[in-house]
């Protein structure tokens, strides 16, 4: 049963997709990120699969158990206040029936909005968009019956998958999104494209709010900055798994060189200025600031 507080947060979310305003997500992978996040001033929280795998000691792509991963979205829901979208990467299923199960566990959290997408683990091939349109009008027809609008972003990995030429990429990519926004999705996630002229191109020619992935280390050059973004019609920013990459890049870093060098300079630049990363953290663990 869905809560009146579950529709609600949907209904925001959703909102956030419609606003001028570009909306940001710094994808959290447990309570405390999420809660630090929040705390930061951030509208809604978002999770990322390869994050909430890393914290559990697996790789990304499903390895992690459905259960496994319900444990961590009940626990986020349950800790904050803004509106909460999981990333449920293939669906965790092997058909369709096995996907809307797995899908109704994860609206039970509470959580107003998924991330879903059409390639599993990354395959050379791409689900069949005709079956993934399937998929997510199945989840449409589900939310529907439970009386609210869940906020599906579904995403397309023709640039990741497809061995065909940009061009060839774009206009696969702008097919099946048109494709899976009349099949009941809200937003449409293309990645990783940072080319300023493909990006306009997508929020041009799919008639959909527009997904747009933050993260340095997928292109070459630098990415557009968030005002850009926003100024080019992209309705959502993710940062994927780059926030919980850069954590785990911070850890090796201050490892080594206490280690090598047995000096902590890395760490005492990180958590400068102190009094600032402890009033972040003391608000997102509930203790105010003193």
């Amino acid at each position: 049963m869905v809560s009146d507080i579950q529709k609600q947060k949907a209904e925001k979310f959703l909102q956030l997709h419609h606003d001028e305003k570009i909306l940001v997500l710094l994808n959290s992978w447990d309570i405390g990120s999420s809660k630090l996040i929040e705390a930061c001033g951030y509208d809604a929280i978002a999770t990322t699969s390869m994050g909430m795998a890393a914290s559990l000691g697996y790789p990304d792509c499903q390895v992690m158990q459905l259960s496994e991963m319900l444990a961590i979205i009940t626990g986020i829901v349950n800790a904050v206040q803004a509106p909460v979208t999981v990333d449920i990467e293939a669906g965790y299923g092997n058909n369709l029936e096995e996907i809307i199960t797995s899908v109704k566990k994860v609206i039970a959290t509470g959580i107003a909005g998924i991330n879903i997408e059409d390639s599993i683990s990354l395959s050379p091939t791409l689900i069949d968009e005709n079956e993934f349109c399937e998929r997510i009008a199945a989840i449409r027809s589900l939310s529907d019956s439970l009386g609210f609008h869940l906020v599906i972003n579904a995403r397309t990995d023709a640039f990741y998958t497809s061995t065909a030429s940009p061009k060839e990429k774009l206009a696969e990519s702008i097919r099946r999104g048109n494709k899976y926004r009349e099949a009941g999705a809200d937003c449409i996630f293309v990645q990783p494209v940072w080319e300023k002229d493909m990006i306009a191109t997508l929020v041009k020619e799919i008639n959909a709010p527009i997904n747009i992935l933050s993260n340095p280390t997928i292109g070459a050059g630098v990415p557009p900055s968030v005002r850009e973004l926003q100024d080019m019609g992209v309705a959502r920013l993710s940062m994927g798994s780059s926030l919980m990459k850069a954590t785990l890049a911070l850890i090796k870093k201050v490892a080594d060189e206490i280690v090598t060098q047995g000096t902590s300079n890395v760490l005492l630049d990180a958590m400068t200025p102190v009094s600032e990363t402890t009033m972040a953290y003391k608000m997102a663990i509930g203790m105010g600031k003193d």
